[in-house]
């Protein structure tokens, strides 16, 4: 934007606090646990595995930490291939990358977005057919929609591949009667300042496994052995989440489901304001499951609608209204241009055309029907 640009006034996805976070905060710090971890981790990692119906929760200091260390502890390594969503954000592609494998991107669903189950059957049958299999599967469950597990998770048995389960924009999602983040082996969360709820920054591993539990807190506190002196026999990371963020986390996690059911009631208005207009269509959405409608988004049709994705974003902006392209697909990104990679083009048209409007929890109703009045005002004969 230039710098004569309006002020933002309505953000995309902006932090929703309150006094549940405010009194948890100053607990921590007027009880001087002011240094990583504490009490307040102890119970935000109770309190996550309990809404993700998980054995145990590790917090840590992102959700690109945990979708690191889900990979090392699967074993995932330089010379693996790791299978995923090309339609994602980087940190997803970026986790493969840390542990030496090469990301192999796919093409999403039409119908979802998300991971297409039957390009997926169809690579991994050909990949055991050549003796390639891939070290792991990381699912996305993009924009807070689950993939379908239904068909994802007896495929990766079928071939004994691992999943993880990257459901950091997923947070208070079901797929069937299952919440978010309890699928595969490991599930990730993130808790970054637009996520729908926000510990500042922040995410957490998931999972049933208890000593894969213990083992990335292991790795995530510097591999320090138990000494009375700092012992090391392994390359460890400074991965936790601090106890004050931790106090932040839980109050914004008391309120998730207020806040799930603001940001749905928020896609359902922007639905009655603007669906069925020439040339806008939603983000598909399966039944089978219940997204948490982190963000809502559309596509545009330009030659039906009369304008462009770009130009209704820019029309937004110069009001002083935050809104985004959808996530430009990794096999599109000047760094994953060699990478192996199956379809794409749903994923690259969903990119060139799709927009994410605002949807933070806190917008009032008056401020979603100015954006959906002022989206509709750009459309050819709405």
């Amino acid at each position: 934007m230039s710098d004569d640009a309006p002020p933002i006034r309505i953000y995309l996805s902006p932090p929703d606090v309150g006094e549940d976070e405010r009194k948890l905060l100053l607990d921590a710090f007027d009880s001087n646990w002011i240094a990583p971890l504490g009490p307040h981790v102890d119970a935000f990692e109770r309190e996550l595995a309990e809404q993700a119906g998980t054995a145990e929760a590790v917090a840590l200091s992102s959700g690109t930490a945990a979708l690191h260390l889900s990979l090392l502890q699967l074993g995932v390594g330089p010379g693996d291939r790791v299978m995923t969503s090309t339609l994602t954000f980087a940190a997803t592609a970026n986790a493969i990358s840390y542990v030496g494998a090469d990301p192999v991107f796919l093409d999403v669903d039409p119908d979802t977005w998300n991971l297409d189950p039957d390009l997926l059957e169809a690579q991994l049958a050909a990949d055991a057919a050549a003796n390639r299999l891939p070290a792991a599967i990381v699912t996305v469950d993009l924009y807070g929609q689950c993939c379908n597990y239904d068909r994802i998770i007896p495929l990766a048995a079928q071939y004994d591949v691992p999943v993880v389960e990257d459901a950091a924009e997923a947070v208070g999602a079901t797929w069937g009667n299952r919440p978010a983040g309890s699928f595969g082996t490991f599930g990730v969360f993130s808790f970054n300042g637009n996520k729908i709820i926000t510990s500042s920054g922040g995410g957490a591993l998931l999972t049933d496994d208890t000593d894969a539990a213990a083992r990335a807190r292991y790795l995530a506190s510097q591999a320090r052995q138990p000494a009375p002196h700092y012992e090391h026999t392994e390359v460890g990371f400074n991965y936790r989440m601090s106890n004050l963020l931790a106090a932040v986390g839980r109050g914004q996690l008391q309120n998730l489901d207020d806040k799930v059911a603001r940001r749905r009631a928020i896609s359902r208005r922007y639905r009655e304001h603007l669906e069925g207009l020439p040339g806008l269509a939603f983000q598909p959405v399966d039944d089978r499951g219940e997204p948490n409608a982190w963000l809502t988004c559309v596509t545009i049709d330009p030659e039906v609608a009369g304008t462009d994705r770009e130009g209704i974003r820019l029309h937004l902006a110069s009001l002083g209204i935050e809104a985004r392209p959808i996530w430009k697909p990794m096999h599109l990104q000047p760094v994953y241009a060699d990478a192996e990679l199956r379809g794409g083009q749903v994923a690259g048209d969903i990119f060139e055309r799709g927009l994410c409007l605002p949807s933070g929890s806190s917008m009032t109703d008056d401020e979603v029907d100015e954006v959906a009045a002022e989206v509709r005002s750009k459309l050819r004969d709405a």
